[in-house]
């Protein structure tokens, strides 16, 4: 079997190679998350600032690039194990699976999400009264309000095509009296998303959203016992998983639901390795847009889990995402999922290299680690008098060129140290952030003062 990646010096570095692995972390440069195509020698340059060598991606590497690093790869040796293989302690088969077509400009630019928050409050209030009516009508053997339905996820699909932002932020906050089918309509806006960002087309993006709504309906039919349990013996998890059949059965009843939205709930627990259920699908044989529905699910799951069980930082949950690529999910899909939410969602709470605390209230698509931070607490992790928005790639914008003149060094910039765990700064208010950035009348304040006193 070839080697999977190669370590390369910067100084040999070929359009067409895949970026895999750096030789520091990712955060402490302005790369994508987790790897990137060499499109140009400007790229390459960059890479020169930060970078003594990389690992590239043997299989991924395209053009004359890729045919000399295979041939390099298969002259070293066939009999390397690859990274899944030390992953998981096992040498996995082949899994046949096309990659997907990906269209990263298919959408103009998003639109700043307090442009659109009035109408995503909106939006989500109607999706909240819809889900409502939805278990109403499954519960009293009622046809489902189809149409209804179809409207609302064609109103989340226009809004998170205009400004993903402001969606996100609803999907992010957790109500207080949250109801159980909150978490299919968390999926759904984070389905659309991930749709946006690989460039789906719109009536696919509304097939995806409506079936992350209403993938649990079969949950109805499973036992409250049965679902509240943490960790299930083998007969409850076989109880638990005839969900996905309950859910085909009753929407197949709905001559007015789009059959691909079934076939994607019917797929949405496959597994790429073929360890899901119920048909034991894998690679190509589970549909791409099941396959994506399958991803938001585990992330909510993950950052929102059911019960008494304690959610987990978004960092985390893409952690856990990542090392199951090419296990659980396509690494592909995994990939471009992580990029189009970031390694720090809207919403997020993280603390800065100041010591200072804040929100993430927006991304910045071109410098996904540079978004824009609500500062809350100070460097002792005191609430502060008055909020502090802080755009941080307009500041390390400008000290980037400060630095270039040799009038600041690299430490002068702000940077995310880590993300928070939920629960962890009790003083931090989430829906007074989110009140404060999406809808207050007043305008907010530029970043005024530097948050490093000099």
């Amino acid at each position: 079997m070839a080697i999977e990646q190669v370590k390369i010096s910067v100084e040999d570095l070929q359009r067409g190679m895949f970026v895999s692995r750096l030789d520091r972390p990712w955060t402490q440069t302005p790369f994508a998350l987790q790897g990137f195509y060499i499109r140009d020698l400007e790229e390459i340059r960059q890479l020169k600032k930060y970078c003594r060598y990389v690992y590239v991606d043997v299989t991924k590497s395209v053009g004359d690039a890729g045919i000399r690093l295979r041939h390099m790869a298969s002259a070293a040796t066939r009999n390397a194990p690859s990274a899944a293989h030390r992953r998981n302690g096992r040498v996995p088969l082949a899994i046949p699976c096309r990659p997907v077509q990906v269209h990263h400009k298919a959408y103009p630019p998003p639109a700043p999400a307090r442009g659109e928050a009035g109408r995503a409050r909106k939006l989500q209030r109607r999706l909240m009264a819809s889900m409502r009516e939805v278990m109403v009508q499954i519960h009293t053997d009622r046809p489902l309000p189809v149409q209804q339905l179809n409207k609302v996820v064609e109103d989340l699909v226009d809004s998170v095509l205009c400004s993903p932002d402001a969606l996100s932020w609803l999907a992010r906050v957790r109500d207080k009296d949250e109801h159980t089918y909150s978490h299919s309509i968390r999926a759904s806006i984070w389905a659309a998303v991930f749709g946006r960002h690989i460039g789906l087309r719109r009536h696919e993006l509304v097939q995806l959203g409506t079936a992350a709504l209403l993938k649990d309906v079969g949950k109805l039919m499973i036992a409250d016992e049965v679902l509240q349990m943490c960790n299930r013996d083998p007969r409850s998890e076989l109880e638990y998983r005839k969900f996905v059949e309950h859910s085909v059965k009753l929407l197949s009843a709905e001559a007015a639901l789009d059959p691909q939205v079934i076939n994607i709930i019917r797929c949405h627990r496959e597994r790429h390795d073929g360890s899901g259920y119920p048909q034991g699908l894998r690679g190509d044989k589970i549909p791409v847009l099941a396959r994506m529905c399958g991803i938001v699910t585990f992330y909510d799951e993950a950052t929102n889990p059911r019960g008494a069980s304690v959610p987990v930082a978004p960092s985390q949950a893409v952690t856990q995402l990542y090392d199951l690529r090419d296990i659980a999910f396509q690494e592909q899909l995994v990939v471009e999922f992580i990029q189009s939410i970031g390694l720090y969602p809207t919403g997020t709470q993280v603390e800065l290299s100041t010591g200072e605390v804040g929100v993430v209230v927006e991304q910045t698509y071109r410098q996904r680690l540079n978004p824009k931070v609500m500062v809350v607490l100070d460097s002792s992790k005191r609430p502060l008098e008055k909020m502090r928005l802080f755009d941080m790639a307009a500041e390390n914008g400008r000290k980037q060129k400060l630095i270039e003149r040799g009038k600041l060094s690299v430490c002068d910039k702000v940077t995310i140290v880590k993300d928070v765990e939920p629960g962890t700064y009790p003083q931090v208010d989430v829906n007074a952030v989110c009140e404060s950035y999406l809808f207050s009348r007043q305008k907010l304040p530029a970043f005024l003062s530097r948050l490093v006193k000099r």
